[in-house]
């Protein structure tokens, strides 16, 4: 049993032995991306802090059958996707996270074959004040926003949350194939948004 294993397992019987500290400290650290999960789904604004709310709850009544057959992180995004995946099929809103059709390839004369830059963009005084400004960071989130549902829910949990592959995949119910195909159109996509603005402010 790896040790991950074992303190999920721990913080679990802390949990159910009245500890509230742990289970304080739990939300603090997995509200954020479970937060951004929801809004994949159904977007930022109280149906997303509902949903996430609603699957902590459920987490507290499910806490007694957790088997450590999953990280708890995995268990409780699992249990936000199942009622975010609800919220849109009640709102007339569903259609599938993963349904990237629409979205078109970049220029892939720009970039290699795992989507980073042939030659990136020379970096220009404004954009080191972008970057200084954290400007930059907020138009990166701006353009994960703008990708399609599948990409940005990958690209959100890798990237900017940090999760790992397994952790993914078992979340959003993705094959380790599917998920590294997706996480490449994001990258991609936002290293295409990345560039035409630093050319631009350049």
């Amino acid at each position: 049993m790896d040790v991950s294993h074992e303190a999920d397992l721990a913080s679990v019987r802390r949990i159910l032995e009245g500890d509230e500290a742990v289970f304080i400290e739990l939300v603090r650290r997995l509200q954020r991306p479970l937060l951004r999960l929801a809004e994949v789904y159904v977007g930022k604004g109280p149906a997303a802090e509902e949903i996430v709310q609603e699957a902590w709850v459920g987490f507290i009544d499910g806490l007694e059958r957790f088997e450590g057959r999953s990280s708890l992180s995995t268990w409780i995004g699992s249990i936000v996707v199942n009622k975010a995946r609800t919220r849109r099929v009640k709102d007339a809103r569903e259609r599938p996270l993963l349904d990237d059709d629409a979205w078109e390839e970049p220029d892939t004369g720009r970039f290699s074959g795992l989507g980073f830059w042939s030659a990136p963009p020379k970096a220009t005084p404004s954009a080191q004040e972008l970057i200084e400004q954290r400007d930059l960071r907020r138009f990166i989130l701006e353009e994960v926003e703008r990708l399609p549902p599948g990409q940005r829910a990958v690209v959100t949990l890798r990237d900017i949350e940090e999760w790992s592959s397994e952790e993914v995949c078992n979340v959003l119910g993705v094959t380790e194939t599917n998920q590294r195909v997706l996480l490449h159109r994001a990258r991609t996509r936002l290293r295409a948004a990345l560039e035409r603005r630093l050319t631009r402010d350049g």
